[in-house]
């Protein structure tokens, strides 16, 4: 039995595979259908704050720091990807990735399976497990190797790590003169496990709309999307706080995180003429929770010496609580006060300065190494998690990183 939307969207399109080559004829077989590509990331990572861990998802149980002084964990991993052109209008994909998951295993996870028609030459739809295109590198934030970094900023790209969607959606591309405009449409669900038995995170009714413009080496990219969020972690908290009567309630309605509207607003660019490039990212995400805003951004830029891009970039997170609240009064609610500034403090505010270089050695690998000095906000624990007795908000850490990323 099919249990899961991403087992039905993988069936369904292993299934249209195998019918369309049980029908095809000698001479439709000769042709090549099937392509596959791969890719992965191995690599290292140190942290100098022991009390707690640095990891590149919310979504991993832990990383570098105080779990493990080197962590493979952080950005480790391999995928690959099978397309299948079923008709020149209809084609599949499927991409598998093995990482660390959010019960500390490596087994592998459906990341893209749909079903695309091509309608006219600028013009297709998709069905099943799609990207979420919020990001200016959302297509290939996973394959290293396409990115000049260690790791996609996790001052913006932390904010949203949710990577696909199960639904719909279209594209439509327009040329004018050198040109080229690209609209698209995306409307679907998410749903992820969360570490250390923190429940699900379900995203339902996402709604989002993106414009790609691309001209010459630059190319922009405006986004914006909103959904309906529910975290099983929170809803105990909050629970807690309307037991104790009118009071509880209105400050669990103004800060209950388990069930909000978020809207995402992301603009992204970049100039690649070959020998340089610059890019950054600014993002901002709402939530109707006491007027909560998490604004970040980041600004890259580096220079290609033959084989080797030594990199810049200057990366933040900001968090705007436009409320503030003792909490209850009553002596039992305590440890529920303490649970919620345990809660706004997981909202990250931070900075971070990166240094790195990438040495592309041979054909399909390049080896890169990244040091990063961040700067907490006092109130804040940053990115980092689980924390320990000693951790203190605010201060600063430093990460060094290593990696060799290939494709194949």
């Amino acid at each position: 039995m099919i249990k899961s939307i991403s087992n039905k969207l993988t069936y369904i399109a292993l299934l249209a595979t195998a019918l369309h080559v049980a029908g095809a004829s000698a001479d439709e077989l000769e042709t090549p259908m099937f392509s596959f590509s791969g890719f992965g990331t191995l690599g290292v990572v140190h942290s100098s704050e022991n009390q707690a861990d640095f990891t590149s998802s919310a979504f991993k149980p832990n990383g570098a720091g105080y779990s493990h002084d080197w962590s493979a964990d952080v950005d480790s991993l391999i995928g690959g990807q099978v397309t299948v052109d079923l008709s020149p209008k209809l084609s599949s994909v499927l991409q598998v990735i093995a990482e660390q998951n959010y019960d500390n295993t490596y087994r592998p996870h459906v990341e893209w399976a749909n079903i695309k028609y091509q309608v006219t030459p600028d013009f297709n739809v998709r069905i099943g497990r799609i990207v979420l295109p919020v990001f200016l590198v959302s297509d290939f934030r996973k394959v290293g190797y396409a990115n000049p970094w260690a790791r996609t900023p996790v001052e913006i790209y932390g904010l949203l790590p949710v990577s696909n969607s199960d639904g719909i959606d279209t594209s439509y591309r327009m040329r004018i003169g050198e040109f080229t405009n690209t609209l698209q449409g995306i409307y679907g669900q998410n749903e992820v496990n969360l570490p250390s038995g923190g429940g699900t995170a379900k995203a339902k009714d996402v709604l989002g709309i993106t414009y790609t413009g691309e001209y010459d080496a630059a190319t922009a990219h405006i986004s914006y999307l909103q959904s309906n969020a529910i975290v099983d972690a929170y809803k105990p908290l909050f629970d807690g706080f309307r037991q104790f009567g009118a009071e509880g309630i209105a400050l669990a309605d103004k800060y209950d995180l388990s069930k909000v509207h978020l809207s995402v607003i992301s603009l992204g660019g970049i100039y690649d003429p070959g020998d340089w490039f610059v890019m950054g990212e600014w993002c901002v995400i709402n939530s109707k929770v006491v007027t909560i805003q998490r604004n970040a951004w980041y600004a890259s830029g580096g220079y290609r010496i033959d084989k080797f891009t030594p990199y810049l970039t200057f990366a933040h997170v900001k968090t705007h609580i436009n409320s503030s609240d003792p909490g209850l009064a009553a002596p039992a609610a305590a440890a529920l006060n303490a649970g919620l500034s345990a809660v706004l403090e997981s909202i990250p505010s931070q900075q971070t300065i990166s240094i790195g270089g990438r040495w592309d050695f041979m054909t399909n690998a390049a080896l890169k190494l990244q040091y990063d000095h961040t700067r907490i906000d006092t109130g804040s624990n940053g990115v980092l998690i689980n924390l320990q007795p000693g951790f203190q908000t605010g201060g600063s850490f430093n990460v060094f990183s290593t990696s060799i990323d290939f494709v194949f």
